[in-house]
């Protein structure tokens, strides 16, 4: 694959963004869990919440930002700034509406699964990648270490940023970040099969 960067994405890519996360995250273990193993309208489900993740950074102005490789989104990563700034009232009925697409089951095991996380959280300003997705083709390709150098350097240039924070909960994930710089901060049994590991890397002067 030639030379690729990193761009500032907006919401004019947001369908681009949730195709790129839907291949990436279709048999993660959250989403799995969430949306629930035996379900028939699994992929369309699975559409309508990461289409929310993505809705709730736009409308936040979060940052957004993707990898092409010429016109086609590749690689992309939505991140946050946990605990600054406040949500538009516009957020609080899309968040509804997905919720009364995807039930009330789906709701409780949501926020089981961020209750379990919540105390692993830095209470000091950090970035934090909520989700990085690679399309299937262009996995290991680096694209993922461009993303993370990517946030690394935002969180940098941030002042008052202490570093940047993110979750897995797929086991054979922790040696790459722990290659990266990430020290586990927190782990938590959210349900029979479902583990999730919190990391904190701090900005090296």
């Amino acid at each position: 694959m030639k030379h690729l960067g990193v761009t500032v994405l907006d919401d004019s890519a947001a369908d681009e963004i949730v195709d790129v996360l839907c291949e990436s995250f279709h048999a993660y273990p959250v989403m799995r869990f969430v949306l629930g193993e035996d379900n028939a309208d699994y992929d369309a489900q699975l559409r309508t919440l990461i289409s929310f993740f993505v809705t709730a950074r736009s409308l936040r102005g979060e940052p957004l930002v993707g990898v092409r490789n010429g016109s086609a989104l590749v690689a992309t990563t939505i991140m946050s700034w946990p605990g600054v700034g406040e949500s538009p009232p516009a957020l609080a009925a899309i968040r509804e509406a997905t919720w009364s697409k995807l039930g009330d089951e789906a709701r409780l095991r949501y926020e089981a699964f961020g209750e379990a996380c919540a105390p692993f959280v830095p209470p000091e300003l950090h970035l934090h990648v909520n989700m990085i997705g690679v399309r299937n083709a262009a996995r290991g390709s680096g694209l993922g270490r461009l993303m993370l150098d990517y946030a690394h350097e935002m969180s940098r240039l941030e002042s008052g940023s202490s570093g940047v924070s993110l979750t897995t909960e797929v086991e054979s994930n922790i040696s790459f970040y722990q290659h990266f710089g990430y020290e586990i901060v927190g782990h938590a049994v959210v349900a029979p099969g479902l583990q999730s590991w919190s990391f904190f890397r701090q900005d090296l002067a």
